[in-house]
């Protein structure tokens, strides 16, 4: 079983990290403009910040299952090629 992993291309990368600090940087200003006390902006910019983390971790999490899933995947068909091949060399003999 041979996959073949496509890696992003490097302007993919960057555009993904412009496009993060771009709409960061539009979110603390709308922020800073908005008619609120520093209380209010406080809480909107914690629940912001917990909200990208949180976001980064489940899109971690799955990620990592699926990379489990795949592993699990390559271990059983290892192990049933094993099988096959004992079984056709007893039928040779």
């Amino acid at each position: 079983m041979n996959e073949s992993f496509q890696k992003h291309s490097s302007a993919w990368v960057s555009f993904s990290y412009l496009s993060f600090g771009a709409a960061a940087v539009m979110l603390a200003l709308g922020i800073y403009m908005m008619p609120l006390d520093l209380w209010g902006k406080g809480y909107l910019l914690m629940g912001i910040l917990m909200l990208v983390q949180t976001t980064v971790n489940v899109t971690k999490t799955i990620r990592d299952n699926t990379e489990a899933e795949k592993l699990i995947r390559k271990v059983e068909d290892a192990k049933t090629e094993k099988l096959l091949f004992n079984i056709n060399r007893n039928d040779a003999s």
